[in-house]
């Protein structure tokens, strides 16, 4: 099958086998961790010292300390979501590598194959790696102004119009991925995403697994954007983007 062939290629390039994944209803193991210190064809795309190749509002976003912050105060707080977006080009089939420190009461995340929407100057919808401070949504696949929830933390899911989406493999236990995060600390969160197969991956495991069969709303290719949230006032700090892009899976 077309699907089964992606995880193959996905396996290939995140460097470990996920053959269990083509068991679907029946995998309850859990897949060894991805090791993520190869580093080859990533290029740098924040430089750590100013705003240059990012667009966004500066009342929220700035450099300090080498870092990308995106900061709510009680003095400017948000009406809606609002997104620095990385303007080198579009989100096709590619790796993420970034490092990300949050706020215990933040809420963030990094959307990719996404657009910017009418109903806000900094607003995106879009595929999201969910980021929160309390780790309740960390990991997981969020549809921004879509869909939703297309794959919780501890999920390999698979999602076809008009229906939920439908569980077809775990990571791990609740507790267990939970203990992988680390609070009010820096993690690194790992993005593959080629073709329909989506993975979110933090500190080297593998939290979601998504693999959007829903042609009528899926989307491969898109801007890359950071978010800071609606909601009590909190911090979120990025340092060290690293991207490759994967050569196309043709779609």
């Amino acid at each position: 099958m077309r699907t089964h062939q992606r995880i193959l290629g996905l396996a290939a390039l995140s460097g470990i086998l996920f053959c269990s994944l083509l068991s679907a209803r029946a995998q309850q193991q859990r897949p060894p961790p991805i090791a993520t210190n190869d580093e080859s064809g990533f290029v740098q795309i924040f430089d750590g010292k100013s705003l240059a190749g990012w667009a966004g509002d500066t009342n929220y976003w700035r450099v300090e300390d080498g870092c990308l912050v995106g900061e709510v105060t009680p003095a400017n707080l948000l009406k809606q979501n609002s997104f620095i977006v990385w303007h080198g080009g579009e989100t096709r089939d590619f790796e993420l590598k970034v490092e990300y420190r949050i706020s215990a009461r933040g809420n963030s995340g990094i959307n990719y194959r996404s657009i910017m929407v009418t109903n806000g100057l900094w607003t995106m919808e879009g595929y999201q790696a969910d980021i929160d401070g309390a780790n309740k949504y960390t990991g997981q696949n969020y549809e921004e102004k879509g869909r939703t929830f297309l794959a919780m933390r501890g999920q390999v899911t698979r999602v076809v119009e008009n229906k939920i989406p439908q569980i077809i493999g775990t990571l791990g236990g609740t507790n267990e991925l939970l203990s992988i995060i680390k609070t009010n600390d820096w993690n690194e969160y790992h993005l593959i995403v080629c073709g329909n197969v989506m993975t979110h991956i933090l500190n080297g495991r593998v939290m979601s697994v998504v693999i959007d069969e829903d042609a009528a709303n899926r989307k491969f290719n898109g801007l890359l954007g950071v978010q800071v949230h609606v909601g009590p006032p909190m911090k979120i700090e990025y340092r060290n983007f690293r991207l490759k892009t994967i050569p196309s899976s043709g779609n």
